[in-house]
């Protein structure tokens, strides 16, 4: 079992950065995406998971059980990478430094943010947490359309200017999927008469 971590690790660092290629360093795009992904996954694979087992909607259920596998996966696949190229598994001194200036809607490039765009507060998951089926699920869907809609920016800029082609082709992936999702749940919130929460 060891032995095919290894070789599993050891295939994503090759597929990484190349054969014999360097890591890329703690200031580029590659490591501040998978450190700050890492964290918005986190919190998204929280939401769903407790939606996941309280609704008695299939499909949310369902939406839900998607969403909390696959960005589980993901944080796996972006935590072996930051093992791998040496570098811790969360950033230090707030988020999205690594992106520039346009990315920051007004923040200069190279400053960091206390909280990334779309992340729920304690008192929002506070409230998740306390609120019964079936009002639970609007609740689910607000939260979780708007911290789709916050990673937007992370995506297209690692997308878009990640060195390695692995964190590209993930930032793309995770964006595509997020997009159908956001508009799965915008169509469930009209159907419950409820409205999306402002970004």
């Amino acid at each position: 079992m060891l032995l095919a971590v290894v070789a599993l690790l050891g295939g994503l660092l090759v597929g990484a950065t190349g054969p014999g290629a360097a890591s890329p360093d703690a200031e580029s795009v590659d490591v501040g995406f998978a450190q700050d992904m890492s964290v918005h996954h986190r919190q998204a694979v929280e939401m769903a998971s407790w939606e996941r087992d309280r609704t008695a909607d299939p499909a949310l259920r369902q939406l839900a059980f998607d969403i909390e596998t696959t960005q589980n996966q993901q944080v796996g696949r972006m935590q072996g990478w930051l093992g791998l190229w040496d570098q811790p598994a969360v950033g230090t001194g707030g988020h999205m430094a690594w992106m520039d200036d346009a990315a920051h809607d007004g923040h200069g490039a190279g400053m960091s943010v206390a909280t990334m765009p779309g992340m729920a507060s304690s008192a929002d998951l506070r409230r998740m947490r306390q609120t019964p089926e079936p009002a639970l699920d609007v609740v689910f869907l607000q939260l979780m359309l708007r911290h789709h809609e916050g990673g937007v920016s992370m995506l297209e800029y690692g997308r878009d200017h990640a060195e390695t082609v692995e964190v590209r082709n993930l930032a793309t992936q995770i964006l595509s999927a997020q997009t159908s999702e956001a508009e799965l749940m915008k169509q469930q919130l009209a159907r419950r008469g409820a409205r999306p929460l402002p970004l």
